[in-house]
């Protein structure tokens, strides 16, 4: 293996519950520590979120270095864009605070680059932030594709050319190329960017046996709220760089329009499109819910509420693309 020195990067807010394991995590990366450098960048955190990455810091662990960095505008693409005037690396690699990483994790990564990928990424598991029957209830729905996991790198098990990839490495020469992240968006800023470096020519590789988990969100409130947040910015993004999106992106916010025209037509008594919408749904949903059933090994009596959750897990996804597309206005002020 070459030896490529890799930026390890870290933009959090308010994870203070997360940062032990993470932290954890790397110091027990197989790759050289010496050719690691941690860039951690907090984002103006109300806890002790850069407290504990600067004690983090001064452990050293024989790491290239360690910096933390302030990021008071508080979004991912400032974040990641203080982060990457700060790098020294060859390769940058940035991972959620709330990711659990195996021991080979970087080693598997770098060792793609040095095959000749410029961008490459592996596959994305949801885990339940704790471990009660609720929780793996949640984290059941997060992982079905019906849920909204179709991207590739959740389920993917065979090396290929995606889309799009979680957690990847990049070479640090494509930044370089491409430019900096957009700070206008908030939640679709790796959408965009993913375009841009496509558009460059950039392919991304996606290799199964690079494996990271990733918390799912604790409550239904928290999940619903992730879900209608990344729907809202889908409608924002469509006013910037509507070419960025794929057609999967768009299916709950169809599925909302269809329940308001449904319904509208149902007011003047045209009430067969909403029979025909309900029971095709319905009957979608029971089949999805019975295929996460039988496959889940955390199965459990709250599973019966996966249908109620699916269902709404759609709509606020959908509603959020819909005011986030009657909000478009906004990228211009």
């Amino acid at each position: 293996m070459g030896n490529i020195k890799v930026s390890f990067v870290v933009i959090a807010l308010n994870a203070t519950s997360n940062l032990d394991n993470l932290f954890e995590c790397l110091n027990k990366q197989t790759y050289p520590h010496n050719l690691i450098e941690v860039v951690l960048v907090d984002s103006d955190s109300r806890d002790n979120t850069k407290e504990k990455m600067l004690i983090f810091k001064d452990t050293k662990n024989n790491f290239d270095r360690i910096i933390v960095l302030d990021n008071p505008q508080r979004t991912l693409p400032c974040g990641w864009n203080i982060a990457l005037d700060a790098v020294q690396g060859d390769a940058v690699l940035r991972v959620d605070a709330h990711t659990i990483l195996p021991p080979e994790f970087i080693e598997l990564s770098v060792r793609d680059l040095d095959k000749g990928e410029n961008i490459c990424g592996g596959k994305v598991i949801s885990i339940p932030a704790d471990k009660n029957r609720w929780s793996c209830t949640l984290n059941e729905a997060e992982n079905s594709m019906f849920g909204g996991s179709v991207a590739t790198f959740r389920h993917a098990e065979s090396a290929q050319y995606v889309s799009t990839a979680a957690f990847a490495i990049y070479r640090k020469s494509v930044f370089d190329q491409v430019g900096r992240y957009n700070e206008q968006l908030t939640r679709t800023e790796d959408n965009e960017m993913h375009y841009r470096m496509k558009q460059a020519g950039y392919k991304f590789f996606y290799d199964p046996s690079i494996v990271s988990y990733r918390e799912t969100r604790s409550t239904l409130g928290k999940l619903l709220r992730q879900k209608y947040l990344n729907g809202y910015w889908i409608g924002r993004t469509i006013g910037m760089e509507p070419r960025c999106f794929s057609i999967y992106h768009f299916v709950p916010f169809v599925f909302v329009t269809s329940i308001i025209l449904v319904l509208f037509l149902a007011i003047f008594g045209i009430y067969t499109p909403s029979m025909i919408m309900l029971v095709s749904y319905g009957f979608v949903n029971v089949m999805m819910t019975a295929l996460a059933t039988i496959h889940s090994k955390d199965k459990n009596l709250y599973f019966i509420c996966l249908p109620i959750i699916f269902l709404l897990l759609h709509t606020v996804y959908g509603v959020g693309t819909l005011i986030g597309l009657l909000d478009i206005h906004k990228n211009l002020e």
